[in-house]
């Protein structure tokens, strides 16, 4: 469960790619593309630019590079064609990349365009709330203060955490163990210890927590059909407290 020095330089590197990824994303209008566009153009970046691998192609008979997720779209949304980006909307859009067969997973929501205040703020508490889980991660914690903080984020702003998907255990697979619950109790858990690598990606919904899949067996949208959000970061637990391994241009840990 644990991940040996070495073998975390290792997932740093495919972080660190995996930033780069999202940085080139910042850079789009996005206004007018489609998701397919989207996945494309990040397949391209990940295979020709970075001799990198998209992890999430061929995982679990998945075909693409990305998730994208936009508006009522919790996680898991499959690109397409006719699922074109339009002013108004917000999207997240979920990477994983392996690299020396190492693999790093994280994902952003985007605002696209004009978006109306209650999505602005929807997306940014969410953003906080897994800063929030971020900074509860030190050796010796518990995974329970990790959903603790972000659940309680959550409930103060007015927002309902979803519960049938969590973080998890990363390395040369994409899901190890542990998993990491966005809810929980402080001081209950699994016991933090330095070398232990997972991901905190918690799913804020506006109206209530209940989801359901779509027909195409991989799409997951709110029963009453209110915007979600997401965001994720691979990390590290370190000596003294936690290394953010996929941190995006411009983040810190202070964010």
């Amino acid at each position: 469960m644990t991940k040996r020095l070495e073998e975390i330089e290792l997932l740093a590197e495919s972080g660190k790619l995996l930033a780069d990824v999202f940085g080139y994303l910042d850079t789009l209008s996005l206004i007018g593309m489609s998701t397919m566009q989207v996945n494309d153009m990040v397949d391209s970046l990940i295979v020709d630019e970075f001799k990198a691998r998209p992890a999430s192609k061929g995982q679990y008979g998945y075909a693409y590079a990305l998730n994208a997720s936009r508006n009522n779209v919790v996680c898991h949304g499959v690109p397409s064609t006719t699922d074109v980006l339009r002013s108004g909307d917000i999207v997240n859009f979920d990477i994983t990349l392996e690299k020396n067969g190492y693999i790093a997973d994280s994902s952003k929501t985007y605002l696209v365009g004009e978006v109306s205040p209650l999505a602005k703020r929807l997306v940014q508490v969410t953003y906080e709330a897994m800063w929030k889980g971020i900074r509860a991660v030190r050796p010796g914690a518990r995974l329970g203060d990790v959903g603790h903080a972000i659940e309680r984020h959550a409930r103060r702003n007015g927002y309902s955490v979803v519960r049938e998907y969590c973080g998890h255990g990363i390395g040369r697979e994409m899901h190890e163990d542990p998993q990491v619950l966005h809810w929980g109790k402080p001081k209950t858990g699994l016991m933090l210890r330095e070398g232990m690598v997972f991901t905190i990606e918690p799913m804020f919904n506006q109206g209530r927590s209940a989801v359901w899949t779509e027909e195409d067996g991989w799409t997951v949208v709110t029963r009453d059909g209110q915007l979600s959000a997401q965001f994720e970061h691979t990390v590290a637990v370190t000596r003294n407290g936690v290394r953010v391994l996929t941190l995006r241009p411009g983040e810190t840990m202070l964010n």
